[in-house]
């Protein structure tokens, strides 16, 4: 589950599920959404991503960046995903599709992500993550 939330000019993300890596996947979710309706991508092409962090906030600022950087080289952009955390290193699938401008019709491109209000934490059994993307 996902949400944005305002943040002056940029939009931020927050994200909430059982497991750190599904709200890892959620928070990317709502990254396509910032450009896209996420459920007009075409699950067409898989892209494999993998990164280290020195804690959880540490890798999902990575995770998160890494996502803008394959959206902008490959000009792609991503609908699923599927993550895997083990001590700190991060494995994971994205699938996409190449930007359709007629059919997604993009609405911001996202920049970088800040490292401000950026928090992973787990509060009652549930993980939760959240960041502002500069658009």
């Amino acid at each position: 589950m996902w949400e944005h939330f305002a943040h002056q000019s940029d939009i931020g993300i927050r994200a909430q599920a059982d497991s750190l890596g599904g709200a890892f996947e959620d928070a990317a979710v709502g990254l396509t959404a910032i450009v896209t309706d996420p459920s007009a991508v075409i699950p067409a092409q898989s892209v494999n991503i993998e990164c280290l962090g020195e804690d959880e906030e540490d890798l999902f600022f990575k995770w998160m960046s890494k996502i803008i950087f394959e959206m902008d080289v490959r000009k792609m952009l991503f609908s699923k995903y599927e993550v895997k955390i083990d001590s700190l290193k991060l494995s994971a699938v994205a699938w996409g599709e190449k930007v359709n401008f007629g059919r997604h019709s993009p609405a911001v491109e996202s920049k970088a992500v800040t490292l401000n209000q950026l928090c992973v934490k787990n509060e009652n059994g549930k993980w939760i993550c959240q960041c502002v993307i500069d658009v």
